[in-house]
């Protein structure tokens, strides 16, 4: 951010200050890093609950009998899975297959659609949908700056989601539902960011800090806690979740992020599919791979990762894991072959720390039911 830029503020930003959030620049915005500390906020989130303001995130409504078709060519994933109630990840990819950004697309209605996309690319997906919407009967609204957006998230998440929205308990894992809440429309996604059970309230800036006060109310009892943007980047990395602008960007490619079960080769016609079926074909030359420290140490982004004398690559995202206590990281390295147990080494203050190439996730809650 320019200097001479104004950072924005969410409408929960005066709840964040009387609780003691501590605030710092995030793309722009004025947002809590953490509350009380980043390690409590995580143990929380995993044991019990965390309730996070995303309403930086973005809101596109897409909307008529062609909003499908349109979504289908603008999206690697198969948009056509999901019906009403419904959600899906997936990658906005550029012809030249990297990606636009990723987002959650949720079903709505018949040709009805909620895209939910990142803060620092909002503006820049909308003019990226504009773009590619000609020739298609769809009508497609920004409508970012009219909405709240609450993430409640960890192993108690729904049964207080369900104090203040009864019809929550009843939504499947990404399920999309479309209620009414103290009297305005709202909607709620059953995902998260944090490898935990949870969900989103979507919800007009209006009662944004009544939802914020009624969840933390409702949810005290069972050990909610209010979690800053240091947790959650933790809790995202340990649960192998890509962060836009730092694991991802447009000259990076789907495959290469190692998410290549987002991309649909065989729905059809879309964006970038040239370029991701040769790159299939060809084989990746690098690799989003996963890196476990052996020693103390905790890693930051752009630590060199190095194999037999020779760097490999660098982290793009690296912190102190307290689920694994040990340091993490991911990085795009220039081997996409090497197995986990691959024995490496990462530089950290001028020093080569024994590390190991590991699986990613690196960390799958228990909390979290598989098939979920």
């Amino acid at each position: 951010m320019s200097t001479s830029a104004v950072a924005r503020r969410t409408a929960l930003y005066e709840s964040h200050k009387n609780l003691g959030g501590k605030i710092v620049d995030f793309h722009g915005w004025e947002l809590p890093v953490q509350y009380e500390s980043i390690m409590k906020e995580h143990e929380a989130t995993r044991h019990r609950c965390g309730l996070f303001d995303v309403s930086h995130m973005g809101q596109v409504f897409a909307t008529g009998p062609g909003a499908l078709a349109f979504l289908q060519k603008v999206n690697a994933n198969d948009i056509s899975r999901i019906g009403p109630g419904k959600a899906i990840y997936s990658h906005l990819p550029n012809e030249k297959g990297g990606v636009v950004d990723d987002v959650i697309v949720s079903c709505l209605a018949k040709d009805r659609y909620l895209i939910v996309v990142n803060a620092a690319t909002a503006d820049k997906d909308f003019a990226w949908f504009q773009k590619h919407a000609k020739g298609f009967d769809v009508k497609l609204e920004n409508k970012s700056d009219l909405y709240g957006m609450i993430a409640v998230q960890g192993p108690k998440a729904a049964e207080i989601a369900a104090m203040i929205a009864p019809k929550m308990a009843a939504l499947p894992r990404f399920g999309a539902l479309e209620l009414e809440l103290y009297g305005q429309p709202s909607f709620i996604t059953r995902t998260g960011y944090t490898g935990e059970d949870g969900c989103e309230f979507i919800v007009p800036n209006e009662i944004v800090v009544r939802v914020w006060e009624d969840l933390l109310a409702q949810g005290r009892s069972l050990g909610a806690a209010p979690c800053g943007l240091g947790a959650r980047d933790v809790l995202r990395l340990e649960a192998g979740y890509l962060l836009y602008g730092q694991d991802l960007d447009d000259d990076l490619s789907t495959f290469e992020a190692n998410y290549g079960w987002v991309v649909k080769l065989d729905k059809g016609d879309f964006i970038g599919k040239a370029a991701l079926v040769k790159q299939k074909a060809e084989g990746i030359k690098r690799k989003l791979t996963g890196v476990k420290l052996l020693e103390r140490g905790v890693p930051r982004a752009g630590a060199p990762v190095m194999l037999e004398g020779k760097e490999i690559g660098k982290f793009c995202s690296a912190t102190y894991s307290p689920s694994l206590q040990a340091g993490i990281g991911t990085g795009y390295l220039d081997r996409p072959d090497l197995a986990p147990g691959t024995k490496c080494s990462v530089v950290l203050h001028g020093r080569e720390i024994p590390a190991e190439i590991v699986k990613t996730p690196f960390y799958i809650s228990p909390n979290l039911k598989k098939g979920a």
